[in-house]
């Protein structure tokens, strides 16, 4: 299946379907029956052996989904159980008539007792859009009950007890093997903790009237491979290094030379003609021991930083930099300089300990140093990663990228971006020095800071993905220097 470009809040997918129902003129039964329809191929398409089916169903639209899909599975010769929750009050208009339908069929409905019944494959249609809050009570033990039937599991929508606006998962929540979006694809779903839940994502777009989502936007947008070619062209025959910028990486205090040989590495692998480092004295020779490449300079004080400053193109601060009095002053000579700034690690802690204007700025926060930003806990980070990634961009006035599972890009002003790449293998220390110098090498190369900050976000988790072809486990930030040479260098039809 192609892959989905544009991402939807769920008051988008509300408006677009109320729009599209009052087009139609039927209330919503004409889409109701084309999302059961396309629900009954999927399952077909990924389970074409299942001849025993369990669909699970609430009172909601997400229920007559599945209604119409059990009616569609038993009228094909499947055998089809329909599981609901005791003591629901009435089923929305829509959904009860699907449920009528499904018993003048034939059907019959269960009451869960504790269980769910033997099958091949089961229907997650508990709860879809509707649901914000942890499930509680017997949904919660449904849900439970879902996921120890140990089977493949089709999610309608979205995986019942996963915010499909936040990607938050509040408390239990059905593991799915694939989830089936209708209409749009929900931007909760590429983020943070649901995509532990998720499985595989497919869209049904269903037949839309014309004008359905007139006057509806995307919340946000994935940042796909394709868009390297685009950004990251051949470089003319008569450039040279003048031409591919001068990065500047400050930081490597004592103990941590570790962290800014990183990212001056990624600088150069990424395309950067210069590379300057200004470190503590301690790391000068192992570092040019490792990147003979780079201009390494002891610094001890803040004078010393300023000729280096004076020939950068950006500045990348922070790996390895430190909170003591050392790191501060170089912190502040920075600041002062006007360059275009990439900033990670301690100097997200000093300007989290002492807010100072920005200029021309990409943070780089993971989680735990955006809440340290916005002042809250990394828990609230994590519950709603969009609303983090806007708050914190419009705060300090800077595009910012906000890393974890689903890396998130935004600037005031800007549609979001959510990297569609990346892999747990990169869950380890010094993969965001490797990540702050390639953004700082592409920023110097010319792209604007917006691109830069996107396009070095998804250059690092491809590369992270080709290095994990060995496996995840032990995989290190230096597996990934190979692959991002290749990568920043896409050919035109890199899909």
């Amino acid at each position: 299946m192609p892959e989905l470009a544009e991402l939807f809040d769920v008051a988008a997918a509300r408006r677009i379907d109320a729009q599209a129902s009052a087009r139609l003129g039927d209330g919503g039964a004409g889409l109701m029956a084309q999302a059961g329809q396309a629900a009954w191929q999927c399952l077909l398409a990924c389970w074409p052996q299942a001849q025993r089916l369990c669909v699970v169903v609430g009172h909601g639209n997400n229920g007559g989904d599945g209604y119409v899909l059990a009616r569609l599975a038993r009228q094909a010769g499947r055998q089809v159980q329909v599981l609901r929750l005791p003591g629901e009050g009435d089923a929305a208009p829509l959904a009860a008539a699907a449920r009528q339908a499904w018993q003048d069929d034939g059907g019959t409905l269960e009451v869960f007792g504790g269980s769910v019944p033997a099958a091949e494959v089961v229907v997650d249609a508990l709860y879809g859009l509707g649901l914000n809050r942890a499930p509680a009570g017997q949904a919660q033990a449904l849900i439970e009950a879902i996921n120890a039937a140990s089977v493949p599991v089709l999610a309608l929508d979205v995986p019942s007890g996963v915010d499909a606006d936040t990607g938050a998962v509040p408390g239990v929540a059905v593991r799915a093997s694939v989830t089936l979006q209708f209409i749009v694809a929900h931007r909760g779903l590429y983020t943070g903790e649901a995509l532990a839940y998720v499985g595989e994502r497919r869209l049904a777009p269903l037949r839309l009237p014309e004008a359905a989502a007139d006057g509806v936007a995307p919340a946000a947008t994935r940042w796909l491979p394709a868009r390297l070619a685009g950004l990251l062209p051949p470089r003319g025959v008569n450039a040279h290094k003048g031409s591919s910028g001068h990065v500047l990486c400050v930081g490597g205090n004592r103990g941590s030379g570790g962290a800014v040989m990183l990212a001056s590495e990624a600088a150069l692998r990424s395309g950067a003609g210069l590379v300057s480092v200004a470190t503590q004295a301690v790391h000068v020779a192992p570092l040019l021991a490792r990147l003979p490449e780079a201009m390494v300079h002891a610094v001890e004080d803040a004078g010393d930083l300023q000729a280096l400053l004076a020939r950068a193109t950006v500045v990348a601060i922070g790996p390895g930099l430190g909170q003591e009095e050392w790191a501060r002053e170089l912190w502040r000579q920075v600041l002062a300089s006007g360059l275009p700034q990439v900033i990670d690690a301690d100097a997200l802690n000093l300007l989290a300990a002492a807010h100072t204007p920005l200029h021309d700025a990409i943070l780089t926060p993971h989680p735990g140093e955006a809440a340290r930003l916005l002042g809250c806990s990394t828990a609230q980070i994590q519950a709603d990663r969009h609303g983090a990634a806007r708050r914190l961009a419009e705060r300090y006035g800077a595009v910012v990228v906000l890393k974890g599972a689903g890396t998130l890009i935004a600037a005031p002003g800007q549609r979001p971006r959510v990297i569609a790449a990346g892999n747990p293998g990169m869950a380890v220390g010094g993969m965001g020095d490797l990540l702050t110098g390639i953004i700082a090498a592409l920023r110097a190369q010319g792209l604007d800071a917006f691109d830069a900050a996107s396009t070095g976000a998804l250059v690092h988790a491809l590369a992270g993905d080709a290095a994990a072809g060995q496996g995840q486990r032990g995989l290190l930030p230096t597996d990934l220097l190979a692959p991002l040479r290749r990568l920043v260098n896409p050919q035109p039809d890199i899909a």
